[in-house]
């Protein structure tokens, strides 16, 4: 039996075909993966089966070998055995989890009135279920990311449990996990397959895909280029696939050449952060690293003034601050940039249009007699927006309505029409494919061959390795351990992040 069979589908946007004549087919019990460059088309399906989207034509269309009519009403896909678990997990923070899991399935007794101790029972069992030890009554705001995630999938396994078959769709369920938190997520989309559901994992994570998933379907500028078995594909296949020819090289090549001290950062402390001290050089990009909540992730913020720090000095090309005084606006004015990881909330607004959120900060300069200049402004942002390669290079777009690599170019390129003198990144390859990756890593290690200086926070531990010259390891809101040349590796850096500096000074690892 099929889980999910989907012949010819379509959808057009504006003229442009976002995907054409996709077909994707999953059996019952199997982890299919579902891969693609930024704006391939895979959010586009996603949104059509949800229902968000209605297709323009589709031959035939299945869930658990049962014909479904296209358009999907707006809530629709449940009642068809269709459940989704988005990357922002669609929990309410300020909500129990068993507020979360039961509301809008609250069995109803005689009178209407719920029996809360059944209610509470069948969440206990749930969460046992998913090894969750939590009180129904958490708060889910106040539980870890890995937990979440897992309530999310027991939400949504649920729903698809009503149904003889159906289909559970994770879209990037793993960005904000640490590896550990992976490995049980897997375990639980595992179990969900063995209960002879399908199971679609959505991710730019090739290594994850090609670990869990029995087929890989591949989506290429909106068509599906072809679906292969997980066990006899390698990652340069994969790759080739979604970028329809061979790449030899990812990431930028390393320079190597610094000039004199641009950042000096000194007793810096705050939020997670102790008596930090370091400095980067004209022409050096610096890699922040460590496992989630050690701090490393905390410091871009602390330094452009986004988290109020508690004590400490930065001087930037020759000029001292406080941070303790430290604002956004003054981070600008001294040439500092910054590219927050959630881009939609902290870094841009989804609701304005590309050319809103790049003119924003040289906004003055599209001024004459008191008037704004539309058509300069516009042309100005085309420009940009096409010297990074965003696709489509539409000013007049809404930033959310761009795929995530295209809205984190975006974003890069508003800081970097400005020519920062220090770049502050915090994980900017986060949801990003393999080509937007290695054209926003070219963009900032020219920034940095330019005379600039980056600070590039991040849990990629292979990012970190091929970009970075020298990479901080952070435990507990210290650096203990600092990698540069032969020792700045994926792997020895997943080695110092996980065990060193237990009762140790720093240390420091170079060829």
């Amino acid at each position: 039996m099929n889980a999910l069979n989907i012949e010819g589908l379509t959808k057009t946007f504006g003229g442009e075909k976002a995907l054409d004549e996709v077909s994707l087919c999953v059996a019952a019990g199997e982890i299919h993966g579902l891969i693609g460059r930024n704006g391939s088309g895979k959010s586009t399906l996603i949104k059509v089966l949800s229902g968000f989207h209605a297709p323009d034509a589709c031959r035939s269309f299945s869930v658990a070998d049962r014909h479904v009519e296209f358009p999907i009403p707006p809530g629709g896909s449940a009642g068809l055995g269709l459940t989704f678990v988005h990357q922002d997990l669609g929990l309410i923070p300020s909500l129990s989890i068993l507020e979360n899991l039961r509301i809008g399935r609250y069995q109803a007794k005689s009178l209407g009135r719920v029996r809360w101790s059944d209610e509470r029972a069948t969440v206990a069992s749930q969460l046992r279920e998913f090894g969750i030890d939590a009180s129904v009554d958490s708060l889910i705001g106040k539980i870890p990311p890995v937990e979440r995630a897992l309530i999310a999938i027991t939400r949504a396994l649920s729903d698809t449990r009503r149904h003889q078959g159906g289909v559970l769709i994770l879209d990037e369920p793993t960005s904000f996990l640490p590896k550990d938190g992976v490995a049980r997520l897997f375990e639980g989309m595992k179990r969900v397959a063995s209960e002879g559901l399908g199971v679609v994992f959505v991710s730019h994570r090739l290594d994850e895909v090609r670990g869990i998933t029995d087929r890989i379907s591949v989506l290429r500028d909106g068509q599906m280029v072809g679906t292969v078995d997980s066990s006899n594909v390698e990652e340069d296949e994969l790759i080739e696939m979604m970028l329809g020819r061979r790449t030899e090289q990812s990431y930028p090549s390393v320079e190597g050449e610094f000039g004199d001290t641009l950042l000096s950062v000194d007793s810096l402390s705050g939020s997670h952060i102790d008596g930090l001290s370091f400095k980067v050089r004209k022409g050096e990009i610096l890699g922040l690293t460590g496992l989630a909540g050690m701090g490393h992730e905390q410091v871009v913020q602390l330094i452009f003034g986004a988290i109020k720090a508690a004590s400490g000095t930065i001087e930037i090309d020759g000029t001292v601050c406080q941070l303790t005084d430290m604002t956004p606006s003054r981070a600008i004015e001294l040439g500092i940039g910054l590219l927050p990881a959630d881009r939609l909330v902290a870094s841009g607004v989804g609701s304005l249009t590309i050319g809103e959120n790049v003119s924003l900060p040289v906004l003055n300069s599209f001024f004459k007699g008191g008037r704004l200049r539309a058509n300069t402004e516009y042309d100005h942002v085309e420009t940009v927006l096409k010297s990074l390669d965003v696709r489509p290079p539409r000013p007049d777009r809404t930033l959310n309505s761009l795929s995530g690599g295209n809205q984190q170019k975006t974003l890069l390129g508003k800081w970097l029409q400005r020519g920062p003198k220090v770049m502050l990144l915090d994980e900017p390859s986060q949801g990003v494919d393999i080509g937007a990756r290695g054209e926003i890593f070219t963009r900032i290690r020219n920034m940095a061959i330019d005379g600039g200086a980056v600070v590039l926070a991040s849990t990629d531990y292979g990012d970190l390795a091929h970009v970075c010259d020298r990479v901080l390891v952070f435990r507990y809101g210290k650096v203990v351990a600092e990698a540069t040349g032969e020792a700045l590796a994926e792997d020895r850096l997943v080695e110092l992040s996980y065990s060193s500096g237990a009762g140790k000074d720093q240390q420091t690892f170079a060829p």
